[in-house]
């Protein structure tokens, strides 16, 4: 979350962010946090003096007593419960703006960076570069209209899928419902070669793997951002009070909450494969189709804590791994600098990768690689012991996908379409064993 110290002393360029994100109601919720924290503040100020009168009434009553001003002594014992009757009903009204002011600086967004662009929705991304052409500055989502010719007579994942017996829809949801697949055969070492891909990949780029628990408590909800912010998008286990996760991130990421690292040991880097599991509530048509939006699926994340200094550079490197994967899988694709309002709840600066799927003519995004500044740290208390002063600040949290494995089987199988099967990338032909996707038994 925003810290109450920027929002105070930076009013105005914090209201700036929140319309850039088009947060509704900017100026009202930051005045809201401003005079919340006046309340806690003067509550503070008063509670102290009260405090300091106590303690010093308190030395006083013993010198009464022992020179036999009784009278004066019960009259100072007398002020000292008014007083801390008064403290009471100061810590009270302190402590409940602080409740108040937590939880209401946990509804207001991050701030995006000044290099984000303006706009409202996904057709205001810039494309800042693509395997298929070269992008103009300011190009955006909207007026960019150059994609592969060659994708007529293609069929689509799903229809493949069925021919080769790969992935068989109508089992998952007989077993649970739409959205849950079953991967046989050939789609399932797929998947397996895949997830070994990326992890190996990673491991050559430095990353540490984590393999993480796939249910979180609701603190690292919270201290990520998922809640309260996407609450009605994450599967809920309500006896135990837990929640399934969405990506990696948010286990990862809250290894470091509550946690005070040394700088010499920043950046830290990690990857981890986990099942994912989201809700999806309000998808629908052809954009849930096969595997397009799926409510569980396979992923690896990269997260990284760093210093503020060097978040930059870190968020850099993480989209030159993430482009080095689509690369080695020979798959075309696009980056998206994400506009103010298409950016996720809690990042300052995101950018999207997609790959272009020919048999449906269209972008699909399998990648967000996000620097959260200090918004994530602040809610984890995820800080950094500098090594010049000692003095300990706010490090700067990032994550993306790397990759999210469904809508890559997908490129990966409609754009690969041969008389002899469809093709396995050549980076993933050892993992796999096979050169070609068909319903041969291997």
């Amino acid at each position: 979350m925003l810290t109450i110290k920027v929002i105070t002393e930076q009013t105005d360029k914090v209201i700036k962010g929140l319309n850039k994100k088009h947060f509704q109601g900017a100026e009202e919720a930051v005045n809201k946090a401003i005079e919340l924290d006046k309340t806690r503040r003067e509550a503070q100020t008063k509670l102290d003096a009260c405090l300091a009168n106590q303690k010093k009434l308190a030395s006083q009553i013993g010198a009464l007593m022992k020179q036999g001003k009784k009278e004066e002594a019960e009259t100072a014992k007398s002020e000292v419960a008014k007083l801390k009757e008064e403290s009471q009903v100061l810590q009270a009204t302190m402590s409940e703006a602080e409740q108040q002011l937590t939880a209401h600086l946990c509804t207001i967004p991050n701030l995006p960076y000044d290099i984000v662009p303006e706009g409202s929705c996904a057709e205001d991304n810039v494309v800042v570069k693509s395997s298929l052409r070269e992008c103009k500055e300011g190009d955006t989502v909207g007026n960019w209209t150059t994609v592969p010719t060659n994708s007529e007579a293609k069929l689509p994942h799903w229809e493949l899928a069925k021919k080769y017996n790969l992935i068989d829809f109508d089992l998952g949801v007989k077993i649970t419902g739409a959205g849950f697949p079953v991967y046989v055969g050939k789609g399932a070492r797929l998947q397996r070669a895949l997830i070994n891909f990326f992890l190996d990949e990673a491991r050559k780029s430095g990353y540490k793997e984590i393999m993480p628990p796939t249910v979180v408590n609701a603190a690292s909800g919270y201290g990520t951002g998922q809640l309260p912010d996407k609450e009605g998008q994450m599967y809920h286990c309500e006896v135990d009070d837990l929640y399934l996760i969405p990506t990696a991130e948010v286990p990862v990421t809250n290894i470091y909450r509550d946690v005070i690292l040394d700088e010499k040991d920043l950046p830290i880097k990690n990857c981890a494969y986990t099942q994912c599991f989201r809700r999806e509530a309000g998808s629908y048509g052809k954009d849930v189709r096969g595997l397009n939006r799926l409510h569980e699926f396979s992923k690896i994340e990269i997260v990284r804590i760093d210093t503020p200094e060097h978040s930059e550079e870190s968020h850099k490197e993480m989209l030159e791994h993430v482009e080095g994967l689509l690369k080695k899988l020979e798959l075309p694709y696009r980056i998206l600098r994400l506009c103010g309002g298409d950016q996720s709840f809690t990042s300052a600066i995101c950018y999207d990768f997609e790959v272009y799927s020919e048999a449906q003519g269209r972008w699909l995004e399998v990648s967000s690689v996000s620097n959260f500044d200090t918004y994530q740290a602040n809610r984890l208390k995820c800080r950094y012991r500098r090594s010049s002063d000692k003095k300990t600040e706010l490090c700067h949290t990032l994550n993306g996908s790397a990759l999210a494995l469904p809508r890559i089987v997908a490129t990966i199988i409609e754009n690969n379409q041969t008389e002899q099967g469809i093709r396995v990338p050549k980076a993933l032909v050892p993992y796999c064993g096979f050169e070609y996707l068909d319903d041969k038994i291997d």
